[in-house]
């Protein structure tokens, strides 16, 4: 059952000082920002919007918040629960019907259903945010899916990346931003039954993605990384914010000027 008042657990202060220090960090949020809320009616989206109203009536800026839900269309995923949810909170909320599983089957994916799905889903919250005159886009990504994303991008070779904070998007036209960056999993899952958040629902490839996809697999290395290394999700993140492009392997910011002087002279490997 929630607490009397849930604003005042410590769970959810501890959300809120790192969400707040990661807005300051990024300059996430500015006087007069608009913001279209990404909700997927899981606890981490839920949990944006609540961290979102909080700060919304004690930051020094003034900004708007529209959250807008993608609904899949899959069989049992929990709309009517979300919208009561947001009904009770007092918050208004747009709801974007599609129907993925048809096509995902018409494309094919069925085997890759997360690379179209994010694909559909991003570009019509980039349709809606225009509509609705949204600069930025919020979503509930938190420190688990920046880490998991960092350790996916490594071992399939797709470059040292991850999912950053503050980032332009739908060609620079406006902004994604990640309140929750700083913000582990486990304190979001805290939160769930002192603020008696709805079950959204489950994806239905959920059982095929799990036994084969990449973040599952990755996000069971980092609990298992944890068991040797404490705090490692806090341990990657003070990394990713260290960067040493000189101890890497991109020539482009290396200094191989000493190397292009020994060839000159005829001296090389």
């Amino acid at each position: 059952m929630p607490q009397n008042n849930p604003y005042k657990s410590k769970v959810f202060r501890k959300i809120v000082s790192l969400a707040g220090e990661a807005i300051h960090d990024y300059a996430m949020i500015s006087d007069h920002d608009r913001l279209l809320v990404g909700v997927s009616g899981g606890k981490d989206s839920l949990m944006l919007m609540h961290v979102l109203t909080y700060l919304q009536h004690r930051a020094p800026v003034s900004f708007e918040l529209v959250p807008v839900c993608f609904d899949p269309g899959f069989p049992g995923f929990n709309i009517d629960g979300t919208r009561k949810y947001f009904a009770m909170q007092g918050w208004k909320l747009e709801v974007i019907e599609f129907d993925v599983e048809t096509v995902l089957k018409e494309k094919h994916f069925e085997q890759q259903p997360c690379v179209l799905c994010s694909r559909l889903r991003r570009g019509w919250l980039y349709g809606r945010a225009d509509k609705l005159s949204c600069g930025k886009i919020a979503l509930g990504h938190h420190l688990d899916d920046i880490c998991v994303s960092l350790l996916m991008c490594m071992f399939r070779g797709h470059g040292i990346k991850t999912m950053p904070p503050n980032t332009a998007a739908d060609a620079s036209s406006k902004r994604l931003i990640r309140p929750l960056a700083y913000v582990p999993e486990a304190l979001l899952q805290e939160a769930v039954e002192i603020f008696a958040l709805p079950l959204s629902g489950e994806c239905i490839y959920k059982e095929q993605l799990e036994a084969s996809g990449d973040r599952a697999f990755f996000g069971s290395m980092l609990k298992d990384l944890e068991q040797r290394i404490p705090h490692v999700r806090q341990c990657m993140l003070r990394s990713m914010k260290d960067i040493r492009l000189e101890f890497l392997l991109d020539e482009k910011f290396l200094d191989l000027s000493f190397g292009v002087e020994l060839e000159q002279t005829g001296h090389r490997f």
